[in-house]
């Protein structure tokens, strides 16, 4: 099994947000895009929540919509061993570094985590000193949660940091 790396992190000092995901999947990794799967509800999510077509966006186009907003996205690991994309499947995973975030963005107000995977790194980001939220995973794997349901909860959180 080859060791893969994450992407690169997108945020800056204006980040009030951070989206931590665990690991880029199969797709994402391909595209070299955050959430690249056609499936995944997080671009429809954003959208939907910011009344924009985010999902039909350039990649380029949506990252500055997130700068704009004060979101940003990385994941809980910047590397590991993995067949597919399933987080079940990760192994000898290396987790990134957060202190690096707080020095990076000093104006974050919030940690969201995007399942259950990535939120089994809440200690990490805890220390932090931001509230810290998980969330429902906006992947396809997790079929057990509707769009709606999925949006209710997102929308919440986003609503209450990003003043949208």
């Amino acid at each position: 099994m080859s060791r893969l790396l994450g992407l690169a992190p997108v945020l800056d000092a204006h980040t009030r947000v951070l989206v931590l995901g665990s690991f880029p999947g199969a797709a994402s990794l391909r595209a070299r895009q955050y959430y690249g799967h056609p499936q995944n509800h997080f671009w429809k999510i954003l959208g939907a929540l910011w009344q924009l077509p985010l999902p039909a966006m350039a990649y380029a186009e949506r990252v500055a919509v997130l700068h704009e907003r004060g979101l940003g996205v990385w994941d809980v690991y910047g590397a590991c061993e993995r067949e597919g994309s399933l987080d079940a499947n990760i192994r000898n995973a290396e987790v990134n570094d957060f202190a690096w975030v707080q020095r990076s963005c000093p104006r974050l107000e919030a940690i969201a985590h995007n399942g259950g995977e990535s939120f089994r790194h809440a200690k990490h980001t805890e220390q932090l000193g931001v509230p810290v939220y998980k969330l429902p995973s906006t992947s396809p794997a997790n079929a057990s949660w509707s769009f709606d349901r999925k949006f209710a909860a997102w929308s919440e959180v986003l609503m209450r940091h990003t003043g949208v």
